[in-house]
């Protein structure tokens, strides 16, 4: 990964742990469950399109290549949600 990559993934670390303390005082602890697995997917697909931009070069036309296309990875199952969580 490139220096860019490196400090790419340091600032929006440092951003989800400013984040997180904030919120911490004003949301439930089931709740910042659920927001930190969204953060978690967030900074996974933002660090997938960064690479992805990165790394793919295009042909002279400006499209990808028949070679360089790749296939999307396979989606992994969740967890069955337990229930809802009340609101106040």
């Amino acid at each position: 990964m490139s220096r860019d990559g490196e400090r790419l993934i340091e600032l929006v670390n440092e951003l989800g742990s400013r984040v997180s303390h904030v919120v911490s005082d004003m949301v439930p602890p089931a709740a910042q469950v659920h927001l930190l697995n969204a953060q978690r997917e967030l900074i996974t697909a933002l660090m997938l399109i960064y690479e992805n931009r990165v790394t793919t070069a295009p042909t002279s036309r400006g499209r990808r290549s028949a070679t360089s296309a790749r296939r999307a990875p396979a989606r992994r199952r969740t967890a069955a949600r337990t229930g809802k969580i009340p609101i106040e």
